[in-house]
């Protein structure tokens, strides 16, 4: 396969060139932009909503019976006929379909009487429709069905999608649904490559590195991660299992400056069957009057404010009229911004699909940027609220204080806070949400799932990058190697600038994690007399993914342009982020193998503690998991 830096020969079928200008003439703008810098999907999945982006060629490879790869297990079936997965080199897709033809758009005959159609997301979107029709139970699309509305582990996808085979494999091995894709949009994701391509994506502040970086800061689109997750689970023949799995669309932002794109949010997001309803924007903007009493009579239907009384009552807590007026107050913009979206969303499902699980999904109520910790009150006017505005709430995430990616120091408080926030929760039929929920003990996800009796959702993503650190530091491949000094340093700089920032909370992080990593070596801290010290104290330590400035800053390395630990460089939506996000789809076998194996074994940690999969089921799958040394056999694995 060709470098990055090579020149791209994007369109060329034999002999007819006015054919492929004319292709060119309909071809999106994204697939234009990544095909002019040969950035293709087998070394940059998702990044366009198609995973076919130059099918003149690929027409003229099936018409002439090049060697393409074929996914025997992606095999299935629906009234048109079987369908099998195709893919070439540079990783363009097609639908290969033993049936009825022009079922979907685009499509030729081959040779051997069989058609083939173009991996684009609008084929997608009619083959869900063709195939949920067929058989209503079918799992190779994420869906609302099953124990997921009750029960499920949320695994983000925070920077590749390289762990996707990992997690299917402990879905398989443990019989267990999962959400198999989870990201915050438009914060992780790319919501509008339109809007990518014109260089309007709007920033994110990152007060810890003390400056702002683009929306989409992974640089997958939304489209592109929901089409590329149905696909993986293909290839492996995942839904074979029969396991249902969701995708969720996290931290959906409701109001402020997100009413002018809240279109295109719900576009992008029409095959997440799950979403988290994040109201802070516009919370953000929303002054509580001085008389909340007032302003609640005026504004808020007195049937509905009876009803949360009512029904709150109910819950066995006590109301104080003030306190319920200034929280009504300061939650009903946004509730009602809120009930609009989600109207939005089941209107383009209905108008997208066809059957009823087609057009399901979840719904999630973020509270945990309400100030402070999250009282039971505070939780039964929520819930009781939505509940009066028609919207029934799947998951409720509470404040409970948690830190990211740092253990509850307290199991006994911790028990205390779940069990009056569960009390309210059980009785709305509401499962609890723990955002902010890797790197805690095991003790601490007992409780979790004692308390609650595995009603819950509980949110990972930074253990993910984590675990790739790991197995780049572990493997002997020298070009494994290469990117994991190479991300180490880039940390390094990070921190050791930041250290002497002007900026007083990027200063105070960055010494924070600098300190940390060295009294865990058993070092000195007392090293910020100026940066040369600093710096010196910093390329003293031996490299390793356990530093907390790495474990802070490695997430931001994937789309820095050309790696460069300079805060211009980050979320760089230019091909030189492109490239740079390459390299991590080039690590070497020995490398993947060692990240699935991370990941799968942090996956059966989490079932097990929370309660979700037994003690034995998570023994076998860990005796699996020890016996493979190749990527084949553990993949081979994840079907039947």
């Amino acid at each position: 396969m060709a470098s990055v830096d090579a020149a791209p020969q994007p369109c060329q079928p034999e002999g007819n060139l006015s054919e492929c200008r004319l292709f060119a003439s309909f071809m999106s703008a994204i697939n234009r932009f990544l095909l002019e810098h040969n950035l293709r999907i087998a070394t940059n999945p998702c990044v366009s909503p198609d995973f076919c982006l130059d099918w003149p060629a690929l027409r003229d490879q099936l018409h002439a019976g090049t060697l393409l790869k074929v996914y025997p297990k992606s095999r299935f079936e629906t009234k048109a006929g079987a369908w099998t997965l195709l893919e070439n080199a540079e990783g363009d897709c097609a639908w290969r379909l033993q049936g009825q033809t022009e079922v979907l758009n685009d499509g030729v005959e081959l040779p051997d009487g069989t058609q083939a159609f173009p991996a684009t997301f609008a084929n997608l979107l009619a083959l869900k429709n063709l195939v949920q029709e067929h058989n209503v139970a079918t799992t190779i699309f994420p869906t609302a069905t099953e124990r997921l509305g009750q029960s499920t582990l949320g695994i983000g996808a925070r920077f590749t999608t390289l762990h996707w085979p990992a997690v299917d494999w402990a879905m398989s091995a443990l019989n267990l649904g999962l959400t198999a894709n989870q990201n915050s949009i438009p914060r992780e994701l790319v919501y509008d490559v339109d809007v990518m391509l014109a260089g309007r994506l709007d920033t994110v502040p990152f007060p810890f590195i003390g400056t702002n970086v683009p929306e989409g800061h992974q640089g997958q689109s939304v489209e592109g991660m929901s089409h590329g997750c149905v696909l993986a689970k293909l290839k492996s023949g995942f839904h074979r299992r029969g396991v249902a799995w969701s995708f969720n669309a996290d931290h959906q932002p409701i109001g402020g400056k997100f009413d002018q794109r809240e279109d295109a949010l719900v576009a992008g997001c029409l095959l997440a069957s799950y979403i988290t309803f994040d109201l802070s924007p516009e919370l953000a903007q929303t002054k509580v009057p001085d008389d909340a009493a007032a302003w609640v009579k005026t504004h808020v239907p007195a049937p509905l404010l009876q009803q949360v009384k009512t029904r709150v009552a109910r819950a066995g807590l006590t109301l104080h009229e003030a306190e319920l007026a200034r929280l009504v107050a300061y939650v009903w913009p946004a509730l009602q911004k809120m009930k609009r979206r989600d109207e939005k969303y089941a209107t383009a499902r209905a108008r997208a699909f066809t059957t009823a699980p087609g057009r399901g999904y979840l719904r999630e109520l973020s509270i945990d940027e309400l100030p402070g910790l999250t009282t039971p009150e505070t939780t039964a006017i929520m819930l009781s609220l939505c509940e009066a505005l028609g919207l029934k709430i799947n998951f409720v995430a509470p404040a409970f204080g948690f830190q990211k990616n740092m253990p509850f120091p307290d199991n006994a408080a911790l028990r205390g806070l779940i069990e009056k926030q569960w009390a309210v929760c059980r009785q709305f039929g509401a499962s609890i949400g723990f955002h902010s929920g890797s790197g805690k003990s095991a003790e601490n996800y007992q409780v979790m799932g004692q308390v609650t009796g595995g009603r819950l959702e509980i949110k990972t993503s930074g253990r993910y990058t984590y675990e790739m650190g790991r197995a780049l530091f572990r493997s002997q491949h020298p070009q494994d190697q290469a990117l994991w000094k190479a991300w180490y340093q880039f940390t390094v700089e990070l921190a050791a600038v930041g250290a002497f920032s002007l900026d007083p909370t990027e200063q105070k992080m960055a010494r924070v994690f600098i300190t940390d990593a060295l009294t865990k070596a058993g070092r000195g801290v007392d090293v910020f007399a100026n940066p040369t010290v600093t710096r010196a104290a910093l390329e003293s330590l031996p490299a390793s993914p356990d530093h907390m400035f790495w474990f802070e800053y490695n997430f931001l390395y994937v789309l820095a342009g050309d790696g460069r630990a300079e805060k211009a460089a980050l979320g760089d939506h230019t091909p030189a982020g492109y490239r740079q996000r390459a390299r991590f789809y080039r690590i070497s076998d020995e490398g993947r193998l060692n990240f699935w194996k991370h990941i799968a074994s942090y996956i059966v940690f989490l079932a097990e503690n929370t309660g979700l999969a037994t003690a034995a089921a998570c023994a076998g799958a860990r005796q699996l998991l020890a016996r493979y040394t190749s990527l084949e056999e553990m993949q081979n694995d994840i079907s039947k």
